[in-house]
């Protein structure tokens, strides 16, 4: 059974470039589809959904999955994949640290640089997550079909380049 309906297409001929009324009643039917989305917490964001039974927030499930995805990373940069500020991040790493998730070291280059590793225990929680969005993302995937799916990459993979610069 089919719970999730296809949008309808544009017309071949329309042009490219929708016409500015167009746009504003496209963006606010697209905010309207995001609020929906957000009050989804599956769908808003799987990633922490997975890991709340381990009684962690969102921004550090997304500091350890940054470190699993990219390894050791300086605070400043691990910050910024985090989406939270360097002041949030020390009392994040703090937390995570004293869970012995992660483990703070200084750069051999330039000793001022701090960087953040995951433990082995940080290791092993990284890649049970991994599994577990991976699960989540096959159930959600595999309620669309070929068509829907290959719609989907297309537009987010568009998306993403268009917001790379933002």
């Amino acid at each position: 059974m089919r719970t999730i309906s296809r949008p309808t297409r544009a017309a071949p001929a329309a042009s490219a470039r929708a016409p500015r009324g167009d746009a504003r009643a496209d963006a606010r039917r697209l905010h309207g589809l995001m609020v929906a989305i957000m009050r989804r917490r599956s769908l808003r964001d799987p990633i922490a959904a997975s890991c709340a039974e381990r009684h962690l927030s969102a921004p550090q499930v997304h500091t350890l999955l940054a470190l699993g995805q990219d390894g050791t990373l300086p605070m400043g940069d691990l910050a910024r994949r985090a989406g939270v500020t360097e002041k949030t991040l020390t009392g994040l790493v703090d937390r995570l640290e004293r869970d012995r998730l992660v483990q703070r070291e200084r750069d051999a280059a330039d000793r001022r640089v701090i960087r953040v590793r995951l433990t082995r225990t940080g290791q092993a929680l990284y890649r049970r997550m991994d599994a577990g969005i991976q699960r989540t993302l096959v159930h959600l995937l595999g309620r669309l079909d070929a068509g829907d799916r290959r719609d989907l990459f297309r537009i987010v993979t568009r998306l993403t380049g268009l917001t790379e610069d933002a």
